[in-house]
């Protein structure tokens, strides 16, 4: 009988197999794998085809250096799961933080999203609208992933999140153009309004940014900013901590970044330029040098005809205050689930397992500063991540991004009145005023 029952059920099998096979397909921008679970049933042999979805929010677009990472971590994921699909849906980062933050007051977050840890996502959990991750993070990722990776993604003692990199703001420079016009690589702000003077002077672009995507301006900003001030002070200062904005230290740093403005330092109508146009001067060897956080490293090494000549150190030292060891940057990059996903334990599941996995591709591709355990083959590495690494793992400290240590509404100002010192419509004065009386401090 069990024998006749099972002929029955492979000839029907066999015949959708056929039929579906004549049928249309359809194709879809995200990752597919199907697969069929073989159940037993009361002595009955039973085929079930169980099939369920996880929509995965990120701003890993194509041209981004972390896209292999999240796609090679999601096909491994699906591999592991059969019958589980993870559909990434990418947006660009700007707007990418407009659309999470509507995403979350209309109760419409995917069932994963990527986001930033620290004050960006602090309203989300007091939301209420994420799970929390605790019960989550068994023994074994609690070996391979540090508690202080973490501390961007906990709110109030409870884990909202999991990491994957560490990235750090660096100054990337040619070392081709440095050596033919025997210029040495800045130490101090003097010596970097030096060599952007020397640079000038021979007809090439110092330094590469963009204005159009705020975030770019904000990473040369906010690296000048905590090499003037030091960790302690900035840190108090943006989280309203008893230390006010106007203050000599941060008026110093606007006026050194208004400096570089006008002495013509940053890519020509960078207003104007996006963050892909600007990095592409520089990785055609149009421009000498570019502050950005440590992914660029891979970028390089993927878009750069002659990635030998790329270096990498820590921005200058501006004053007493700082340490060449300080760096902007942290374990902020965080993938969180929604609360009310209709698979909480499944995407709680591979929330952790793409962190995992992403963190391992983004290393090895040279994108990002592993912040899980490393028990893979490194050797192919470059030498350039390699070295980020080693500064990462020698920092004394970090201190996450302006956008991403402040309350979101303080970040959307802080961003505005950046744009506006950069295109000169407030001064350096002003602009601190402005965001003290923004910080209430």
């Amino acid at each position: 009988m069990k024998s006749k029952l099972f002929y029955i059920l492979l000839s029907v099998s066999m015949l959708a197999s056929l039929l579906n096979g004549c049928g249309s397909s359809s194709t879809s921008t995200s990752i597919d794998k199907n697969a069929i679970t073989e159940t037993k049933e009361n002595s009955e042999t039973s085929i079930e085809t169980k099939e369920t979805t996880l929509t995965l929010w990120s701003i890993a677009t194509e041209s981004d250096s972390f896209n292999h990472a999240y796609v090679q971590a999601i096909e491994d994921f699906q591999t592991a799961n059969p019958g589980v699909t993870i559909k990434m849906e990418t947006y660009e980062n700007q707007s990418y933080k407009t659309k999470i933050k509507s995403a979350v007051a209309a109760n419409e977050l995917p069932d994963i999203f990527y986001t930033w840890g620290g004050g960006f996502s602090k309203s989300f959990i007091e939301s209420g609208k994420v799970l929390p991750l605790d019960d989550y993070f068994t023994e074994e990722y609690k070996k391979q992933l540090p508690q202080a990776a973490l501390t961007y993604a906990t709110y109030d003692g409870k884990l909202y999140g999991t990491t994957f990199t560490t990235p750090i703001s660096v100054l990337f420079y040619n070392k081709k153009l440095f050596q033919e016009n025997q210029i040495e690589v800045p130490e101090t702000f003097d010596n970097l309004i030096d060599v952007c003077a020397t640079f000038r002077g021979k007809g090439i672009t110092p330094i590469g940014i963009s204005a159009k995507d705020t975030w770019v301006l904000a990473m040369t900003h906010d690296a000048l900013t905590l090499k003037y001030t030091g960790p302690d002070k900035l840190v108090n200062a943006l989280t309203k901590n008893g230390q006010s904005y106007d203050d000599p230290d941060f008026l110093n740093s606007a006026t050194a970044f208004s400096q570089l403005v006008e002495m013509g330092a940053f890519s020509e109508g960078a207003a104007g330029l996006s963050n892909d146009e600007a990095t592409a001067m520089f990785y055609g060897e149009k421009v000498a040098m570019f502050i950005s956080g440590s992914f660029l490293a891979g970028s390089i090494q993927e878009n750069a005809d002659h990635p030998e000549n790329f270096d990498a150190v820590p921005v200058p030292i501006c004053s007493d205050n700082a340490k060449i060891t300080d760096f902007m940057g942290g374990a902020v990059d965080t993938l969180m689930v929604n609360a009310q996903s209709q698979n909480k334990d499944l995407a709680a599941k591979a929330a952790f397992e793409l962190a995992r996995n992403i963190s391992k591709y983004a290393y090895l591709d040279g994108t990002g500063v592993a912040a899980w355990e490393k028990d893979y083959d490194d050797s192919n590495v470059s030498d350039l991540s390699k070295k980020i690494a080693d500064y990462a793992a020698n920092a004394t400290s970090f201190t996450i991004w302006f956008d991403t240590l402040m309350d979101a509404d303080d970040a959307g100002e802080y961003l505005s009145l950046l744009q506006q010192l950069y295109s000169a419509d407030i001064s350096p004065n002003d602009f601190t005023k402005a965001m003290a009386n923004q910080l209430g401090n």
